[in-house]
């Protein structure tokens, strides 16, 4: 039974979210800062002020429990509102920590000039980048455990915002010498047949391409159990004559920079995709994330159209 006298502290909330989030007990301390016996410590004083079991721990795994579930997302707001409270003090709103997802097909090409630009222009801002695909960093915005991502849009989810940022089309790879090499009059309709290399499922980019052959109504051939996880494997495939491949335009110049291949690009209007900043519809922290996606277009990579 809850004390109702009890007031939890930042710091035992913050246990709580930080083993949450990692599922780990080690490694949530080594993010917080803190010795372990002070973490569990912490979560410990929580849930006995509480009443309740927030977390299940065994030697193998932690879990959170459903009434951790439920208060998580509570404990998550609590700190922001915190954060933002610290920020504001400092003359800064845009300011404190900030959990910030983003896909594996975007991270690559733009944190190299966004991750300097936001030291420069938001010193007070401590960014915590978490990449994984999509869903997860869908997932992850719902139960609080991010507070913003960097997605393909829409994402058309229930209770998250979107600002969209800047647009990029695709681009055709195909290995040194292809009959494609060199043109920038393609239409979707020279997919058919050609053997096309996608990610593995759960990318967004693969959905995209395959809507792009499904709306062309356009067959790519088989490519066999060739998989791959990141764009660079993808490409490094083609190098190797396994096939082709579409990947955006930010990818094209680091992607390709060995030598050993050509691109095709699209007519006008070129197939692509929309990049945006999504987030709760609750957040306290809209215009924070307003201001972000301002330095974010500022900062696009070559390719991006605003």
């Amino acid at each position: 039974m809850t004390d109702q006298t009890y007031q939890p502290t930042l710091s035992q909330l913050r246990a709580f979210v930080s083993i949450a989030e990692y599922r780990h007990f080690g490694t949530a301390a080594t993010r917080l800062g803190v010795s372990q016996p002070t973490l569990s410590q912490g979560l410990a004083a929580l849930e006995h002020g509480l009443g309740l079991r927030l977390i299940e721990r065994s030697t193998r795994r932690v879990l959170v429990t459903a009434a951790g579930k439920r208060l998580l997302p509570q404990a998550i707001a609590t700190l922001e509102a915190a954060d933002r409270f610290m920020a504001s003090a400092s003359g800064d709103g845009l300011g404190g920590t900030l959990r910030l997802g983003i896909i594996p097909t975007v991270a690559p090409y733009v944190l190299p000039r966004l991750l300097p630009a936001l030291r420069e222009r938001v010193p007070a801002l401590i960014p915590q980048v978490i990449e994984d695909r999509t869903a997860h960093l869908l997932d992850g915005l719902r139960t609080g455990l991010l507070d913003v991502a960097l997605l393909a849009l829409p994402t058309a989810t229930h209770g998250l915002l979107e600002i969209p940022l800047y647009t990029e089309e695709f681009v055709l790879v195909t290995p040194r010498g292809h009959a494609l090499a060199g043109r920038r009059d393609l239409a979707p309709a020279a997919l058919e047949s050609l053997p096309l290399l996608l990610l593995d499922e759960g990318h967004c980019l693969r959905d995209q391409t395959l809507e792009l052959c499904r709306g062309a109504e356009v067959h790519p051939a088989a490519v066999g159990d060739t998989r791959a996880t990141s764009l660079t494997t993808v490409v490094q495939c083609v190098a190797g004559g396994l096939g082709l491949t579409l990947i955006p335009e930010m990818a094209v110049a680091s992607e390709t920079a060995r030598g050993t291949l050509d691109t095709a690009h699209f007519a006008v209007p070129a197939p692509g995709r929309t990049l945006g900043l999504v987030f709760r519809a609750s957040t306290a922290r809209r215009d924070d994330f307003t201001r972000l996606a301002d330095i974010i277009r500022e900062h696009r990579p070559a390719g991006a159209t605003a």
